[in-house]
């Protein structure tokens, strides 16, 4: 069977099909809900039947009195980031005990999380010690003001995630296959409701398009959704650990996850795998990039949504090549290609393996898209690949940084 995308990438892809299709699903927004969206900059609630809007005491209020709030985002837009930050605020004024949950972090560099709290580590150590290019990949500045506004509040930060390897290892495997003791201590996932298994049926569907018709006996659906699922328990699990069991007059404290939207959509990600452990009180705000997404907005799809502006500051885009990238033995290996991507265009094939990067041998694919982030627009960078037929040099050549918009140039909105 062909090998997946990484479950972290996979989760981006995640977003963007729960946005699409639970907007093709139901009908067209009425036009009381269109005019909704024509102010941007506000909360508009979406828990009951119908979108209605509301002042920002209304769901941070309800927020502040629940035991866990889950913030959504797409990872890439720095306006999602910006809001989350504005959230954590409002919510640290009116809950100073405060834990702060990261989708971004694997629970084995819990330590590293709790050495940057406590003032031991300046930014470049955090984010070598965190394996960040390693473990999340992107742009570390449009997460840095969250982690600096932990350290310097003193606020607990949560790893909630789990290694790469096991999510792999059960999409290959699935849940059973892999060894109670390899499992992180994840205990089995609650079943995926019915609406949020045909989400992700039909995102396998789209991953293998073209690939191959699944065969009979074929289990790749059932280990990609048992890799999906077991993704959200393990950060309800952390979460829910955080928050402790209740304790005769005490208040427990208030927990926040950050996380990507796909995770809370409709109830059925980790809010759904809160409840199956026994934590009700859950509030899930998300973020929504203005009025055209405002207008795929459905009654449900979380307690609140705050509509962002349509003309956001540009997005940090850094360059690009296009490829998943797998750690092999001491070299590193082009998994895959995206269709259109700039390794195509000039030539690197999916089972090259990198000999050289602008001279130098690389040690591992984390190594590898540092490099490629800290390449300036409008340069040359050059890879020497190894093939069957032996080694080939190739020259790729990122585009050059789009000139600012200026008053007579609307400026490109983003693309989900």
């Amino acid at each position: 069977m062909p090998r997946l995308k990484p479950l972290h990438l996979i989760g981006a892809a995640l977003l963007a099909a729960s946005a699409s299709l639970a907007s093709a699903a139901p009908p067209a927004p009425k036009a009381a809900d269109a005019a909704l969206c024509k102010e941007t900059g506000r909360w508009l609630l979406t828990s009951g039947k119908r979108l209605q809007p509301t002042l920002p005491a209304g769901p941070l209020s309800e927020a502040a009195s629940s035991d866990v709030v889950l913030l959504g985002e797409q990872h890439d837009q720095d306006d999602h980031h910006r809001w989350q930050l504005q959230v954590l605020a409002a919510l640290h004024a009116q809950r100073p005990d405060m834990a702060i949950g990261f989708e971004m972090f694997p629970r084995r560099l819990q330590p590293v999380l709790d050495r940057w709290v406590d003032g031991q580590l300046g930014v470049r150590e955090f984010i070598t010690q965190a394996e960040w290019e390693q473990v999340w990949n992107f742009p570390p500045q449009l997460y840095l003001p969250l982690f600096e506004f932990a350290r310097i509040n003193r606020i607990p930060m949560v790893a909630l995630n789990v290694d790469q390897k096991l999510t792999r290892a059960i999409a290959d495997k699935g849940w059973q296959g892999v060894p109670a003791a390899e499992r992180e201590g994840v205990g089995r996932p609650a079943a995926a409701l019915p609406a949020y298994r045909d989400l992700l049926r039909e995102l396998h569907r789209s991953h293998l398009a073209g690939r191959r018709q699944a065969g009979k006996g074929d289990n790749s659906f059932e280990n990609f959704l048992d890799a999906q699922l077991t993704w959200d328990r393990a950060m309800a699990e952390a979460l829910a650990a955080r928050l402790g069991a209740p304790a005769a007059g005490q208040r427990r404290p208030l927990v926040v996850g950050v996380m990507g939207s796909g995770h809370i959509r409709f109830e059925h990600g980790v809010p759904h795998q809160l409840r199956a452990l026994g934590v009700k009180r859950v509030t899930s705000l998300l973020p929504a990039s203005g009025r055209e997404e405002c207008q795929t907005l459905q009654p449900g799809i979380a307690h609140a949504v705050f509509v962002l502006p349509d003309r956001p500051a540009a997005n940090l885009e850094p360059p690009r090549l296009g490829v998943t990238l797998e750690d092999q033995g001491k070299g590193v290996r082009i998994a895959q290609l995206n269709p259109g991507s700039l390794a195509e265009t000039y030539g690197l094939k999916a089972g090259d393996r990198i000999v050289e990067l602008a001279g130098r041998a690389p040690g591992s694919s984390a190594e590898v898209s540092a490099a490629i982030r800290r390449q300036p627009p409008g340069t040359w960078l050059p890879f020497k690949v190894a093939r069957k037929d032996g080694e080939v040099e190739i020259i790729v050549r990122f585009p050059p940084q789009a000139p600012a918009p200026t008053s007579a140039q609307p400026q490109p909105q983003p693309q989900p």
